[in-house]
Order: structure tokens, then C-alpha cells, then sequence
């Protein structure tokens, strides 16, 4: 195979592999401070990029540049899933904290139904895929079949600098402390002193906020989005976390680039029926599973976040 090509798919897979990271991590961050899994995340992704989508057609008038346009659509959704995460966490999560965990599975996947027919049913014509606006510089280089592209360097850049920017802020902030503190034993914390409601709704926004900007990014990478988009984005989202080890946010983000890395082979090795890499991809990790079922990094309880 020529090297330039082989080199973008490798780009392409390190794309896909920084989205599959961010979903998974939110899974990470939910099972962490609450052993939980959020089922209705990947819906939350998808409805954080139809929040930027409604924000900019909002600011299409004003005289704002790329830039700018970006940070305000980008905020918007940031922010507004955030708060949506925080409200999830509230009303659903945390009152089922007694009862079988099948019951959160099942609200939670309930949920995403939900929030997937309100877009489908309440947005202007939700049902049809939506034109996602191009806001980055489309500047290229060319080496042989190899396109660097000026846009996907800049997402993959800044997709680095969110998972650094939160290993930051729980390593060395009180907050992301008390984060950590929970997770390795709830009732220590409470013990503590440490406000464990307060610390569970800043843990889901911070996840659900990752999930808007992968959705933000999704959007501009593919230049579109549709209701449906979180459906696969949120399975392949939470199979990463599985296989990277559920529970620790470095197997998360390896779970996220093993996934697409296993896609990219799947559609690189079999061309003619690239549209299967999803099957490949998805059997390869079922075989992990079976032979490593703690997953490829082990949980470690002090660790988890």
C-alpha cells in the first residue's frame, strides 16, 4: 500500500478514534462516581450538536466571524448539555441509587428514546439529516495521497487538549479531588465532609458537556447531522470503555482509538466491503471481551478517575 495512503487512514482513524475517546470517557466518569451506566449518552451527544446547530442559525445574522461562530455554537452546546447531564443526573439517577441496576439501564435507555423522537418530532424538519455549517479553515496539504487537512488538525488538537485539560482538573483542583475521593469510596468521602449529590451532578455535566463537544465535532467533520447520529456513537462509545477497562479514563481513551483503529483495518483489508467495518470492528472487540473480560487496563478502585 502507498504510504501516503496508508498515512490517511491512519488520519482518519486517529479522528474517529479522538470522538469514539470523548463518548467513552463519559461513560468512564459516570460508572466512576456512581457505578452507573448512562445509556441515554449518546442521545445526549447527538441533541448537544443540534443545540449548536440551533445556536448558530440564532446568530446567522450577526456580523461574527469563523471564530468566533465556532466558540459561540460550541459553548451553546457545552454548556446547555451540561446542564442538561446535571438534570438527568437529578431526576433519574440519583433517586434509583437503591434500586437494581437494571432500572437505571432501563430509564436511561428510555430516556435517549425520548430525546431522540423530541428532536426527530420538535426540531424544524428533525427527521431529515441537517447540513452541519463548515466554521474551520479548509486549507490542505497534499503529499501524494496523503491530505493534512487544516480542520481536522485543529479538532484532533483540540479534542488533545479537553481529555488533558481534565485530567488537569482532577488531579490538581479540590473539586476533581473530591471527584476522585468519591469514587474510590462514597461513604469516606461523605465522611469527609465532601457534598456527594453536588460532586455526582458536576461528574455528569462535565461527561455530558465531553459528549456535546464529540457531537460538535462529529458535525464538523462530517458536515452533517441527523437525529440518529448518537445511536452507534453511544454503543461504540460504551464498547470502548468496556474493552479499555470501564473505570479508568486512560482505557477509555485507548478503548476509543482501538475501535476506530479496528474499523480503519477492517476497511482498508476488506475494500469491497468497507461497509462492514462496524461488524469487524464490533467482532474483534466481542473477542477481547472473551478472552480479557476485565478489559485490556485493569480497574484499579484508587484509579477509577
Amino acid at each position: 500500500m502507498d504510504a501516503g495512503l496508508l498515512a490517511q487512514h491512519v488520519m482518519n482513524g486517529l479522528m474517529l478514534g479522538m470522538m469514539y475517546s470523548l463518548v467513552a470517557v463519559g461513560f468512564t466518569l459516570f460508572f466512576g462516581v456512581l457505578d452507573v451506566i448512562k445509556f441515554s449518552h449518546g442521545d445526549v451527544l447527538m441533541v448537544g450538536a443540534f443545540a449548536a446547530l440551533a445556536a448558530y442559525t440564532a446568530l446567522a445574522g450577526q456580523a461574527l466571524s469563523p471564530w468566533l461562530m465556532l466558540l459561540a455554537i460550541l459553548a451553546a452546546a457545552v454548556v446547555a448539555m451540561g446542564l442538561l447531564g446535571m438534570a438527568i443526573a437529578q431526576a433519574f439517577v440519583l433517586p434509583l441509587r437503591t434500586a437494581p441496576a437494571l432500572n437505571t439501564l432501563l430509564i436511561t435507555l428510555m430516556l435517549g428514546t425520548a430525546l431522540r423522537e423530541a428532536v426527530r418530532l420538535f426540531y424544524p424538519q428533525g427527521a431529515n439529516p441537517k447540513p452541519f455549517p463548515a466554521l474551520l479553515p479548509k486549507a490542505s496539504i497534499d503529499m501524494g495521497q496523503f491530505n493534512l487537512r487544516a480542520d481536522n488538525a485543529i479538532m484532533f488538537a483540540a479534542g488533545i487538549l479537553s481529555i488533558v485539560a481534565l485530567q488537569l482538573f482532577l488531579k490538581h483542583t479540590k473539586l476533581g479531588l473530591a471527584i476522585r475521593a468519591v469514587a474510590q469510596d462514597e461513604e469516606t468521602a461523605r465522611t469527609m465532609g465532601i457534598n456527594f449529590t453536588m460532586v455526582v451532578l458536576i461528574t455528569f455535566g462535565i461527561g455530558s458537556a465531553l459528549a456535546a463537544f464529540a457531537g460538535v465535532m462529529n458535525g464538523l467533520y462530517y458536515n452533517e447531522i441527523n437525529f440518529g447520529m448518537g445511536l452507534l456513537l453511544g454503543v461504540i462509545g460504551f464498547s470502548a470503555a468496556i474493552v479499555g477497562g470501564l473505570g479508568s479514563i486512560y482505557g477509555a481513551i485507548l478503548g476509543g482509538f482501538l475501535f476506530a483503529a479496528l474499523q480503519t483495518i477492517g476497511a482498508v483489508a476488506v475494500p469491497f466491503a468497507s461497509a462492514y467495518k462496524d461488524v469487524f470492528a464490533f467482532g474483534v472487540v466481542i473477542l477481547i471481551m472473551t478472552i480479557k473480560p476485565t478489559g485490556l487496563i485493569r480497574e484499579k478502585i484508587s484509579e477509577r478517575v
